[in-house]
């Protein structure tokens, strides 16, 4: 099957919220039972997102193939409802890598190795491959029309355009700013951004406006002439209160419509109530909770991005909103009091890696522990608070993790075993999906409702079980384990409010209307503990 394909481009400066466009046009097509797969293109030399700073490029997604990939596939799953693979995720680093290890295994023997066509079959090939079995797919373009790195990749959607004819159509998508001191929309840099797409010889099919507020009639009829893009292909996605809303905004303005029109798609009519009902919950909460957020990267709320969008999903079924309260365990460190003066309702102890603010997050987990406040550890969250309890609990004052400190003398978490001869970093870590069995009579048990879930991980170190005896015997319950091999997946304390920590992410499953359980039960507990 010839698949057809909607790619979007970006104009002006990236960081506009290119990501969800494509995420709630994915959605709206969902809701007229159109099955929709999404790929981003990411032009970096980087293989993968897996050894990115966080502060540089915010959350690393995690596919359920172990994929280590941008966070704009985590927006794609959670509005479309589906599992994406690490094909999912294409680099320049991937496409690089793929060329020159086929050009040294004899394939291209004879020929010169250039940019085209190798580089840009190898592109095409990549994306006709993530496209398989789909009705649509949909293909975002990182950056920003006019970088260099960028180009290869619209050379290869311009071929591809050529090749497949109407069943490709582009989308770019652009900032008109609202200039206060003449009080006007400027169309200008939008105009250039689309010159300089033509300049490689692709004329979008539409436009999507990325502004403030609203843009006027003056505005739309601007950018019709000077795109060369009809008035009903031009669409607005102005600043809301939440992303949610997006696809709703851009139904209305005609989105759906047109894409069925012009790639002549077989489409029901639209259903979106169980959207609309989940972003009244979302945006007209009955009830509020404080939530803190302990961590290392908390400047950058982006790092965390999916365990955010996975509190706002609860929340929306509690009817109740998560504030937020960000706590840098750096300033823990300095001032542990001063968790005593936040008033916070619950506590999540949140992922990372290394030695920085460490102590300050084992604060925040004994905070939490001590004094019954509901509390939910992630991932190194999990691995900090059995820290804690051997320290605090069982006495081990100088118990650790051999991450942060090799030469303690009660390595109560360590390397497993399987990364002991890794000698790499990219993809290297345990990833994606494990299958975690739930104890009976626990509380993980009474929260997930079954014996086994599937869940995603991203990790090197974990629970040595040559101290559980110990740690049991003092009281802690190890609730899940994983079913292909003996480690611990699950603990929790009993005769606290809630306190459960997670050595998987169940972030990156939470969705609108099916939030995780560790979310939905911290969320619980929070209200009723107040």
């Amino acid at each position: 099957m010839v698949p057809k394909l909607i790619i979007v481009t970006g104009g002006v400066l990236s960081g506009v919220g290119k990501g969800v466009v494509v995420a709630s046009i994915g959605r709206i097509l969902r809701a007229r039972e159109i099955s929709v797969n999404a790929i981003k293109i990411d032009p970096y030399i980087n293989v993968d997102a897996g050894t990115m700073n966080p502060y540089a490029h915010g959350e690393v997604f995690v596919t359920y193939d172990g994929g280590e990939t941008d966070l704009d596939l985590g927006h794609y799953e959670r509005f479309l409802d589906v599992e994406l693979s690490k094909k999912n995720n294409i680099t320049s680093g991937q496409i690089y890598l793929s060329v020159i290890e086929k050009e040294r295994r004899g394939e291209y023997l004879g020929q010169t190795v250039q940019l085209i066509p190798h580089v840009t079959d190898e592109i095409k090939r990549r994306i006709i491959e993530a496209s398989g079995g789909y009705d649509v797919t949909l293909v975002e373009i990182g950056g920003t029309v006019g970088d260099y790195e960028q180009l290869p990749f619209l050379e290869a959607v311009r071929q591809l355009r050529l090749e497949l004819g109407d069943d490709v159509i582009f989308i770019h998508v652009a900032l008109v700013p609202f200039l206060k001191t003449t009080g006007e929309f400027k169309t200008k840099p939008l105009q250039h951004s689309v010159a300089e797409l033509r300049r490689y010889g692709i004329q979008p099919d539409a436009v999507v406006v990325r502004s403030e507020k609203p843009i006027d009639a003056n505005s739309v009829k601007k950018i019709a002439l000077f795109a060369h893009v009809p008035p009903h292909a031009i669409f607005n996605s102005y600043d809301v209160d939440t992303i949610y809303r997006v696809p709703l905004i851009l139904e209305q303005q005609g989105m759906g419509d047109f894409l069925v029109k012009r790639l002549r798609l077989a489409s029901k009519e639209p259903d979106h109530k169980k959207w609309e009902e989940f972003i009244s919950k979302l945006t007209s909460p009955r009830y509020k909770v404080s939530v803190g957020m302990c961590g290392k990267y908390v400047e950058l709320p982006d790092a965390y991005l999916s365990i955010i969008e996975a509190l706002k999903h609860a929340g929306a079924t509690l009817d109740t909103k998560p504030e937020l309260v960000w706590i840098n365990s750096v300033e823990v460190e300095k001032n542990p009091d001063m968790l005593y003066k936040l008033n916070i309702d619950a506590m999540v102890v949140l992922p990372g890696f290394g030695k920085r603010g460490t102590e300050g997050m084992i604060e925040c987990v004994k905070y939490a522990r001590v004094e019954k406040i509901p509390f939910l550890g992630i991932c190194f969250g999990m691995q900090l608070a059995v820290v804690e309890f051997a320290r605090n609990v069982l006495g081990l004052r100088e118990a650790n993790s051999t991450e942060l400190d090799p030469e303690t003398p009660h390595p109560v978490v360590h390397l497993a075993p399987e990364q002991r001869e890794v000698n790499v970093m990219g993809g290297s870590m345990i990833l994606g999906d494990r299958e975690v069995e739930i104890m009976p009579n626990t509380l993980a048990a009474s929260i997930y409702n079954t014996s086994v879930t599937t869940e995603r991980h991203r990790h090197r170190y974990e629970v040595n079980l040559s101290y559980l005896p110990k740690l049991i015997e003092a009281g802690l319950v190890v609730s899940g384990w994983r079913k292909d091999v003996r480690r611990v997946e699950i603990i929790e304390l009993p005769r606290h409010p809630y306190f459960i920590a997670t050595q998987f992410h169940p972030e990156f499953k939470s969705r609108p209307t099916r939030p995780r359980p560790v979310f939905l039960g911290l969320l619980k507990a929070a209200l009723e503990n107040r």
